[in-house]
C-alpha cells in the first residue's frame, strides 16, 4: 500500500473494473425487492456544470446505499433532448440541433461515466430518438382517442423572442421561463392537453403524497386552486343574452357596483358594436395585451379599465350596474368576468377609488360600524349581513348557501366548483420537438395518423431559424401526405409538441427502454414502478411534476399501468452558486467539472458537494471547500496505511468481550456503533449526508487518538480487533459517498469482496448505551465542577454524588439551598441564598 493516496490511479482502476464486469446492470427479479432511483434527465444544451455534478452523485449515493440494503436497483439515466433550450443552443451557434445535441450528450455522458455514477447506460434514452418518440406520439394518440386532446383557437402567451407559445407554467412574473423576455398575448389555433378533467383527483391524491416535500405539495394545491362558490348569471340590458361570473363570496351580491370583462372576453366585441365607447375600449385592449397576465393577476400592476357604455342587471335587487373592461380580469380564470363588489374587495376597492366608482357595504364587521366615507381598505372578513334585502341580520358565512338556494330557485345560478388550473397548451411552433400526429384532409376532416405509422419523423433538411411559424410548414415533402381514412391528398400538422410532454412518462420507459412494440413491457413495469425515489429541482414542482402525475391518472384510467402516482418520494435538491448566484453559463460563473476532478479527484468533489450543508439548501461554492475534503480523505488514507498491519497478520477469530478490552478500546467500539446508528439515519431518514459525513469525521478523530503504535503498547489483545473494527467500519460508511477510495482501502484491508456487494453495517444497541457519564455541576447557573458517574444512576443519586463534591461543599457551606435542579443525564444547578 502506497503511503499517499493516488486517486487518479484509484479512481481509474475502479471506474474500469465496475464497467468491465456490469456492476451496475439491472434486472427485474421477483425474489428480490426492487427499489428504483432517478433522478431528473438533464437537458443537453451545453457543457455540464458542478449544479449537475450535485444532483448526480445525492442519487448515486441513494442507489448505492439502498443496494448495500439487499435492494435490487434499477438507476437509469437519458436525456431530455428535445426543445427550446438546445435549440436555441444550436441556433447561436450554427449547428443543427440533433449534431448539436449529440455533441452535447456524449460531453455530458463523459463527465458522468468519469464520475462513476452507478448508471445502467443500457437502458439509455434520449428523447429527440425516433424510437423514443415514436412512443411520445403514441402517447398523444391514446389521449386523443380518450377525449383529452383537442385543439381550439385561444389567446396564448407568446415569447417574442424564442418565437413560441408558452404554457401559463412557463410564464414566470410575466416573463419568459427560458429567455426572460417580456410575454404577450397572441391569438393561435392551438393543441391542448385536457388536464383539467383531472384536476380534482390531482388534488385528492396528493394526500397520499407523504413522502414529498411539503413545500412542493402546497405549490401543486395553490396551482390547481379549487374554490366552492356560485355560478350567477347578470343579463345584458336591452339583450337577451347573459355573462356568468364565478364567486366565492355569493353574501355580497348586493355589493355589486359595477361589472367587470376581461379586455380578451369574446362578448367585449359585440357589447361595444354600436357603443359610443368603441374606440376607446378598442384601444384599451391594445394596451393590456402587451402586459403580463401574471403581472395583471398579482395585483404589480396598477389597476386600469375603461367603461363600454352598457350595463348588466343584478339577479338580487334588478340594480343596473355598468360594464367596464379591466386589466386585472383574466379571461382564462372563471369565467373572464367579476362582479365588482368595491367593498369588500380590496382589487375593486382600489379600482372603484381610482375611477369614482360607488361603493356599498354589505356586510358590516361584528364589533364595529364601518362606513364606506372613510373605508381606507375593503373588508373582507365575515361578519352581519346590511343593506340585503331579505338576508339582512345573517352571519355572511351562514348566508352563503341560503344567497345560492335563492338564486337556484330564481334560475338565476347554481352551485360550482372551480379550479385555477387551465389545459395545458402543448402546440409549440418550433422544429425541435416531436411532431405532432395529426393530419388535415379537406374531406374527412382532422384525422390522427395510424399508430402503425408511426413515428412520424422530424425532417432534418428543414430551417429550423424561429420565423413566427413552424419551420415544419416549409417543408413540402413533410406537410403534403395521405389521409389515412379516404386516401387522398392531406396536410400534417406542422407544430411540435412542448418538450414537457416528453418527460411526462420518460420514468415508465426505463422500465425496457428496448421494447419496440409498445412504449413500456407491462411486466417490467408491474415489477419497477413506481419510482421509488425521484430527485430534481424545486423549479419543477408545478411543470414537470404535475404533468407527469396527469400522463400517469390518464394512462391508469386507460388500464395501462396499476399505479396511480409515479413517485412514491420526492427529494429537491438545491442549487450550487457561486458569487451569490446559481451557476449558469449566461451569468459566467460555471464551475468546470472536469477540471476540478483532475485537481482534487472525484471523491474528494463528491465529499465536499454532500458536505457543504444539507442537500436541500442552496450550497455556495469554494475551493477551500474542495481542499478541505481532500484532506480529511487523505487524513483516513493514512490512518489505515499507519495501522495496515492489523489486517495482515492472523487474527483469533473468537468473539472479543468487553473485559478483554482496554476502556479506551471500549469507548472507540461504542463511537464506532453510534456512528454506524448516525450515518444510517441520515442517509435514510433524512438525507442529511452533511451530518453524516461529520459524524465519520468524529469517528476519524477519536480512531487516531487510539490508533495502536505497536501491539504490546496497550497490553490488551482485544483492542486491536476494537481497532480493526473501526477501521473497517469507517471504510464501509464512506462507500457510497467515496466510492472508488472506498473500494481500495477496502481491498488493501485484505478483503475478497467488493465493497460494493457488501451488506450495510449493522450497529449493536447494547453498544450505544453509555456505561458513564459526565455530568456538569452549577451553582447558580455558574459552572463550579463535574463529575463522571455510572450511567445507571438514578437523578437522586447524580444530585447525591453532586451535592458532596469538594468545591460545591466550599460554596454552599453556610448558605441556604432554595432548590436543586436535575437535567437528566446532564446537568446538576444547585440555587443558593
Amino acid at each position: 500500500m502506497e503511503d499517499k493516496y493516488n486517486f487518479a490511479e484509484v479512481e481509474k482502476k475502479w471506474r474500469e473494473y465496475w464497467k468491465e464486469n456490469n456492476f451496475f446492470k439491472s434486472y427485474a427479479d421477483s425474489k428480490k425487492l426492487k427499489y428504483y432511483v432517478l433522478e431528473m434527465y438533464p437537458y443537453p444544451s451545453g457543457e455540464p456544470h458542478m449544479g449537475h455534478v450535485k444532483n448526480y452523485v445525492i442519487g448515486d449515493v441513494v442507489a448505492r446505499y439502498k443496494h448495500s440494503q439487499g435492494y435490487n436497483i434499477l438507476h437509469p439515466m437519458g436525456w431530455d433532448a428535445f426543445g427550446l433550450p438546445a435549440e436555441n443552443a444550436a441556433i447561436k451557434n450554427k449547428i443543427h440541433p440533433s449534431i448539436w445535441t449529440k455533441i452535447n450528450i456524449q460531453k455530458m455522458k463523459d463527465t458522468l461515466t468519469n464520475m462513476s455514477i452507478s448508471y445502467d447506460w443500457d437502458r439509455e434514452i434520449a428523447t429527440c430518438d425516433p424510437d423514443y418518440y415514436k412512443w411520445t406520439q403514441w402517447m398523444f394518440l391514446q389521449l386523443y382517442k380518450k377525449g383529452l386532446a383537442y385543439k381550439k383557437k385561444a389567446v396564448v402567451n407568446w415569447c417574442p423572442s424564442c418565437n413560441v407559445v408558452l404554457a401559463n407554467e412557463q410564464v414566470i412574473d410575466g416573463k419568459c421561463w427560458r429567455c426572460d423576455s417580456e410575454v404577450i398575448k397572441k391569438e393561435l389555433s392551438q393543441w391542448f392537453f385536457k388536464i383539467t378533467e383531472y384536476a380534482q383527483r390531482l388534488l385528492d391524491d396528493i394526500e397520499s403524497l407523504e413522502e414529498w416535500p411539503e413545500k412542493v405539495l402546497t405549490m401543486q394545491r395553490n396551482w390547481i386552486g379549487r374554490s366552492e362558490g356560485a355560478r350567477i348569471e347578470f343579463p345584458i340590458k336591452g339583450s337577451d343574452k347573459a355573462i356568468p361570473v364565478f364567486t366565492t363570496r355569493p353574501d355580497t351580491l348586493y355589493g355589486a357596483t359595477y361589472f367587470l370583462l376581461s379586455p380578451e372576453h369574446p362578448l367585449v366585441e359585440e357589447i361595444i358594436k354600436d357603443s359610443p365607447y368603441k374606440d376607446e375600449v378598442q384601444s384599451f385592449k391594445e394596451k393590456v395585451s402587451k402586459e403580463s397576465a401574471i403581472d395583471r393577476a398579482s395585483g404589480i400592476l396598477e389597476k386600469k379599465g375603461c367603461f363600454t357604455g352598457k350595463y348588466v342587471i343584478n339577479p338580487l335587487n334588478d340594480e343596473e350596474i355598468p360594464i367596464w373592461v379591466a386589466n386585472y380580469v383574466l379571461m382564462d380564470y372563471g369565467t373572464g368576468a367579476v362582479m365588482a363588489v368595491p367593498a369588500h374587495d380590496q382589487r375593486d376597492f382600489e379600482f372603484a377609488k381610482k375611477y369614482n366608482l360607488p361603493i356599498r357595504i354589505v356586510i358590516q364587521p361584528e364589533d364595529k360600524k364601518v362606513s364606506s366615507d372613510t373605508m381606507e381598505a375593503a373588508f373582507d372578513q365575515e361578519g352581519i349581513m346590511v343593506n340585503s334585502g331579505q338576508f339582512n341580520g345573517l352571519p355572511s358565512i351562514k348566508s352563503l348557501d341560503v344567497i345560492i338556494d335563492y338564486l337556484i330557485k330564481k334560475g338565476s345560478g347554481k352551485r360550482e366548483v372551480n379550479y385555477r388550473l387551465r389545459d395545458w397548451l402543448i402546440s409549440r411552433q418550433r422544429y425541435w420537438g416531436a411532431p405532432i400526429p395529426m393530419i388535415y384532409c379537406s374531406d374527412c376532416g382532422t384525422v390522427p395518423v395510424s399508430e402503425s405509422d408511426l413515428p412520424v419523423l422530424l425532417p432534418e433538411d428543414v430551417d429550423f431559424r424561429p420565423k413566427g411559424m413552424s419551420p415544419l410548414a416549409s417543408s413540402k415533402e413533410f406537410v403534403d401526405t395521405i389521409c389515412p381514412k379516404c386516401g387522398k391528398g392531406a396536410k400534417r400538422e406542422t407544430d411540435t409538441m412542448d418538450t414537457f410532454v416528453c418527460s411526462s412518462w420518460y420514468y415508465l420507459r426505463f422500465c425496457s427502454p428496448k421494447t419496440d412494440t409498445a412504449p413500456f413491457d407491462a411486466e417490467e413495469l408491474k415489477y419497477w414502478m413506481p419510482v421509488d425515489q425521484y430527485i430534481g429541482g424545486v423549479e419543477h414542482a408545478i411543470l414537470h411534476l404535475l404533468y407527469s402525475r396527469f400522463f400517469t391518472k390518464a394512462l391508469y384510467d386507460m388500464k395501462y399501468v396499476n399505479f396511480k402516482e409515479p413517485f412514491k418520494r420526492l427529494f429537491t435538491q438545491g442549487m450550487v452558486c457561486k458569487d451569490g448566484a446559481a451557476m449558469s453559463k449566461s451569468k459566467g460563473n460555471i464551475v468546470n467539472p472536469g477540471k476540478i476532478f483532475s485537481k482534487f479527484g472525484i471523491d474528494a468533489t463528491r465529499v465536499m458537494m454532500l458536505f457543504a450543508g444539507p442537500p436541500e439548501v442552496d450550497m455556495e461554492w469554494t475551493d477551500k471547500g474542495m481542499e478541505g475534503a481532500s484532506r480529511f480523505l487523505n487524513r483516513v488514507w493514512r490512518l489505515i496505511y499507519n495501522n495496515i498491519d492489523c489486517f495482515k497478520k492472523p487474527k483469533n477469530k473468537e468473539e472479543v468481550y468487553p473485559e478483554d478490552i482496554s476502556m479506551e478500546a471500549k469507548k472507540i467500539k461504542q463511537k464506532t456503533h453510534q456512528t454506524i446508528k448516525k450515518v444510517t439515519e441520515d442517509i435514510e431518514e433524512r438525507f442529511h449526508f452533511n451530518t453524516a459525513i461529520s459524524a465519520i469525521m468524529e469517528l476519524v478523530n477519536e480512531v487516531y487518538k487510539f490508533q495502536l503504535e505497536a501491539e504490546e503498547k496497550r497490553g490488551k489483545e482485544g483492542d486491536v480487533f476494537v481497532l480493526m473494527e473501526a477501521l473497517g467500519m469507517i471504510v464501509r460508511l464512506l462507500g457510497p459517498i467515496a466510492p472508488h477510495f472506498s473500494e481500495e482501502l477496502w481491498q488493501e484491508m485484505g478483503n475478497k469482496k467488493n465493497i460494493y456487494m457488501q451488506p450495510w453495517p449493522k450497529y449493536d444497541e447494547k453498544m450505544l448505551e453509555e456505561e458513564e457519564k459526565l455530568i456538569v455541576v452549577q451553582v447558580n447557573g455558574k459552572l463550579r465542577g463535574k463529575l463522571t458517574v455510572p450511567a445507571s444512576y438514578d437523578d437522586e443519586k447524580i444530585k447525591e454524588e453532586a451535592l458532596s463534591l469538594p468545591k460545591i461543599q466550599e460554596k454552599i457551606e453556610g448558605k441556604k439551598i432554595i432548590k436543586v435542579i436535575v437535567v437528566s443525564g446532564k446537568l446538576v444547578n444547585i440555587v443558593i441564598k
